[in-house]
């Protein structure tokens, strides 16, 4: 923001306002969610909170604060990082640049172990790729009985996970374990699940510059965005407990190709199941029994 905002007296509303239309001339089409966002964060507010008290003045040590994380994210840098939070299933996240930023669409992942799941009761999960812990975590809290491994081969991302799982008490139901997909697993499970690297690597270029911002390990998917799943997806099978089942999260176009790969992987009952923007989102399959 301009020196302008240091000059004058400045209300939260006002604030909102200009800093919305300044993200909003250079492209971010999420301009009002993320002023609000970054303003309730330097605040300590709620974004419900900013509107109540829309005629508060800020102090100078605030507009300081807005001010730098405002040219941050004009800059590209996303908005879960500068405010070191993402929420995913109703739990709010650690995140940083050491993992990918949870994202909603990820949720279909949870619904469908979820579905899997809860049938059986004390089963046991693993959770391939965990990054940031997301998919873990929400199955563990959602399954009181379930034991729950992730794996995944960066050691930072494995810390985020860990404080994760620290700050909401579920530590001691998530076992981390550094390695690469299902090197580190060992037994059978009743359900693997993993949201992998699948963005072709030409496309990477493409992506929104915060997105560019994410790790590229956590991204790139090879030429056509399936060389970790062609990995993966047979891999899995091994560590299957007999009817357990495989599920995978990828991306809008790649639903038929990922099912072929389950198929002749010999997976049965391979189903790809849509999110809520109606598109492709994961495909999973059942080992023989």
């Amino acid at each position: 923001m301009a020196d302008k905002l240091l000059e004058t007296t400045w209300t939260i509303l006002k604030v909102l306002q200009w800093t919305a239309n300044r993200f909003s001339e250079r492209g971010i089409s999420s301009a009002r969610l993320d002023a609000e966002v970054l303003l309730a964060h330097v605040l300590g507010m709620t974004r419900v909170g900013l509107y109540t008290s829309h005629d508060k003045p800020l102090q100078q040590g605030e507009l300081a604060t807005y001010k730098d994380l405002i040219r941050r994210r004009l800059a590209g840098e996303p908005v879960a990082y500068l405010t070191g939070r993402q929420e995913f299933w109703s739990l709010p996240l650690k995140v940083d640049p050491r993992v990918l930023i949870p994202r909603r669409d990820t949720e279909t992942l949870v619904e469908v172990a979820l579905a899997v799941a809860r049938p059986r009761n004390a089963c046991r999960i693993a959770d391939v790729a965990t990054g940031s812990g997301a998919v873990a975590l929400a199955l563990a809290k959602e399954l009181p009985q379930a034991t729950v491994v992730a794996t995944d081969a960066s050691p930072g991302a494995l810390e985020v996970a860990r404080e994760n799982a620290d700050q909401l008490g579920l530590s001691s139901r998530v076992e981390l374990r550094e390695g690469d997909l299902v090197s580190p697993l060992d037994g059978t499970f009743d359900l693997i699940v993993s949201n992998p690297p699948y963005v072709p690597t030409d496309e990477i270029a493409t992506l929104a510059p915060e997105v560019r911002r994410e790790p590229r390990a956590a991204l790139d998917g090879g030429s056509d965005g399936l060389f970790v799943l062609r990995r993966l997806v047979p891999a899995a099978m091994a560590f299957l407990a007999p009817d357990g089942r495989l599920a995978v999260e990828h991306a809008h176009d790649q639903g038929e190709a990922v099912a072929r790969l389950f198929q002749d992987s010999g997976y049965i009952d391979v189903v790809t199941t849509k999110d809520l923007a109606g598109v492709d989102r994961v495909t999973a399959g059942r080992k023989r029994a």
